[in-house]
C-alpha cells in the first residue's frame, strides 16, 4: 500500500530561518529518486538545490516560485511504496519506511527512522543476517539487522545508519564525485560531515589513498612511536590552551556576533589636526579664574562626534531584526574603547549630546580610572549607541575596527604625527591624523557615512566650526 510522505524545508545551516523558492525542479506526478534535487531555493547566503530523501511519485507541491517559506514548512509530498508488510503507526506517521528514504539527514529534519536502525552494526552481522532475511516475506521492523530491498549502488553500508550532513551543498559535492558519504568520518560536532571532509576524500581518491570509513572508533589515545597502524584521524592541536572566559570570552562572543549580523563597511580620510592641537593647548594653558581641568584630545573628538551625530542621526541607531526596523535613538550614549589588564572594555558616557568637552573629558577620566581598577558597573559598560576608538595610543595610523554590536557605527582615530602637508598652497610639516568610520550598511548608504566623516575631519581641521553648535 503506497504511503504519502511529507518533505519539509530543512534547516540549511548558519542560522538561516527561511528560504525563497526560486525554481521547482519537479512537477506533480513526476517520479523522483532518493536524494534527487527537487527545488532550488535562495537563502540570505546562497542558492541551494534541496534534495528529497524519499523516492516515489510527487503528489503535491507547497508554494509557488517566489514564495518565501520558513524552515520546517512543507515543501512537497511523495507517495512511496511499502517494501514490507503493514508498518507500525509510528513509522507511517513519520514517513521513514525502509529503502524508500535515503537515510541522509540535514540539520533540522530526518527520515524518521527508529532508534534501532541508527545503531552501528558490524559488517559480519549484516552479512550473516542478510541471507535468512531474504527468505522471509515479513521481517520484524525492530530486528537488529533488517534486510532492505535491493537498490542501485553499493548495499553493504545501507544498514549502518543515517549520515549526518550539514548542508545540501556538501551532499551535492559528494554526489558529483561519486563519494559514498557513509564511508567518511565527519570532523564536525557529533560527527557531522563538513565540506572539508568531502574535499579531503576527493583529494585522497585522486592520490589513490583509502578513505577512512565512517564507523565508530575509540577516542584517540597517545601511542608510542613504534606502534604500528595508521595515525589517529584527528590529533589534538599542540600548544597552550587558554579558555575563552571572563572579559576575553565576552569580547569574543560580542565581536563574533557583530561579524555575523552586521554588514559593515569602512571609509577613512587624513586630516590636518594642527589647529585642533593648538586649540587644546590654548584651553589647557589658560590660567586664573577661567582655568579649568585639562581637556584631552579624546574629549575634543568625542564632542566633535556628538555634533556630527546631530547632523547625521542615521548613525546613532540600531537594527531591530525581529521587527525588521531601523531604530533611531534620541540620546547619544558615547562608548570609548579602553584597554585594561583584564582586556578590552567599552565604558559609556551617558547623554553625551548634552555635555560640553570639559564635562565629557571629566566623565571619560572617571570611567577610565574605574576601568583600570576593575570597578566599572554593568550599567557603565552597556547601553552605548556610538563608539569612539582611539587606537592611535598603540602607535598605529589606521584600522578597520569591528562595530560594537548592536550599535551602527564606530569612529576610529589613529596617531597624530608630523607629516608633510600642503597648507595654504605651500608644503609644510603639519600634525596629521587618519580617521576611519566603520558603519552598518543597513542603516545608511555611503553618502551619509562619507558626509559624517567629512564633517568630523572639517571640525578637526577647523575647530571653530564647533562654535555653531555651542
Amino acid at each position: 500500500m503506497p504511503q504519502v510522505l511529507e518533505f519539509k524545508l530543512p534547516d540549511l545551516g548558519e542560522g538561516l530561518t527561511e528560504a525563497e523558492i526560486v525554481r521547482w525542479l519537479v512537477e506533480v506526478g513526476d517520479v523522483v529518486a532518493i536524494d534527487q534535487p527537487v527545488v532550488e531555493v535562495e537563502t540570505a547566503k546562497a542558492m541551494v538545490e534541496v534534495p528529497c530523501p524519499y523516492g516515489g511519485v510527487v503528489t503535491a507541491r507547497f508554494g509557488e516560485e517566489g514564495t518565501e517559506l520558513p524552515v520546517g514548512a512543507p515543501l512537497l509530498t511523495v507517495a512511496v511504496g511499502s517494501t514490507e508488510g503493514d508498518l507500525p503507526g509510528d513509522l507511517s506517521s513519520t514517513g521513514a519506511a525502509g529503502a524508500e528514504s535515503s537515510g541522509n539527514v540535514l540539520v533540522g529534519y530526518g527520515t524518521g527512522a527508529p532508534a534501532a536502525r541508527r545503531r552501528r552494526v558490524r559488517p559480519e552481522a549484516i552479512s550473516a543476517a542478510a541471507a535468512p532475511a531474504a527468505e522471509s516475506a515479513t521481517v520484524p521492523v525492530m530486528a537488529s539487522a533488517p534486510a532492505p530491498e535491493p537498490v542501485p549502488g553499493p548495499v553493504p553500508d545501507v544498514a549502518s545508519g543515517p549520515v549526518a550532513v550539514v548542508s545540501p551543498l556538501v551532499r551535492r559535492l559528494a554526489r558529483q564525485h561519486d563519494l559514498d558519504l557513509r564511508q567518511l568520518t565527519g570532523s564536525g560536532r557529533d560527527g557531522l560531515i563538513l565540506r572539508s571532509d568531502v574535499e579531503s576524500a576527493i583529494r585522497a581518491a585522486v592520490n589513490g589513498t583509502a578513505v577512512v570509513p565512517s564507523v565508530p572508533i575509540p577516542v584517540p589515545v597517545p601511542v608510542s612511536p613504534t606502534a604500528s597502524g595508521p595515525a589517529p584521524v584527528s590529533a589534538p592541536v599542540a600548544g597552550e590552551r587558554i579558555p575563552l572566559r571572563g572579559v576575553r570570552g565576552a569580547v569574543a562572543d560580542k565581536l563574533a556576533r557583530s561579524r555575523r549580523e552586521i554588514p559593515d563597511a569602512t571609509c577613512w580620510v587624513d586630516a590636518d589636526a594642527t589647529e585642533l592641537m593648538a586649540a587644546r593647548a590654548a584651553m589647557n594653558g589658560a590660567g586664573g579664574p577661567t582655568a579649568g581641568p585639562k581637556v584631552s584630545v579624546l574629549a575634543l573628538l568625542a564632542r566633535i562626534c556628538t555634533a556630527a551625530l546631530a547632523r547625521f542621526p542615521e548613525l546613532n541607531s540600531t537594527v531591530d531584526l525581529e521587527a525588521r526596523e531601523i531604530v533611531r535613538l534620541p540620546a547619544v550614549h558615547l562608548g570609548f574603547a579602553a584597554q585594561t589588564e583584564r582586556g578590552l572594555v567599552v565604558p559609556v558616557v551617558r547623554d553625551a549630546q548634552s555635555r560640553n568637552a570639559e564635562s565629557i573629558g571629566a566623565e571619560i577620566g572617571r570611567l577610565t580610572e574605574a576601568a583600570r581598577t576593575g570597578t566599572l558597573t554593568p550599567a557603565e559598560l552597556t547601553g552605548g549607541t556610538f563608539t569612539l576608538n582611539n587606537y592611535g595610543v598603540f602607535g598605529v595610523d589606521g584600522s578597520t575596527p569591528i562595530i560594537n554590536h548592536p550599535e551602527a557605527a564606530m569612529l576610529g582615530v589613529g596617531r597624530i604625527v608630523p607629516k608633510p602637508w600642503v597648507h595654504q598652497g605651500e608644503l609644510a610639516v603639519r600634525q596629521v591624523v587618519q580617521l576611519s568610520l566603520t558603519f552598518d550598511h543597513r542603516v545608511c548608504d555611503g553618502g551619509t557615512a562619507g558626509g559624517f566623516l567629512r564633517y568630523v575631519a572639517d571640525c578637526v581641521e577647523q575647530p571653530a566650526l564647533l562654535l555653531r553648535t555651542l
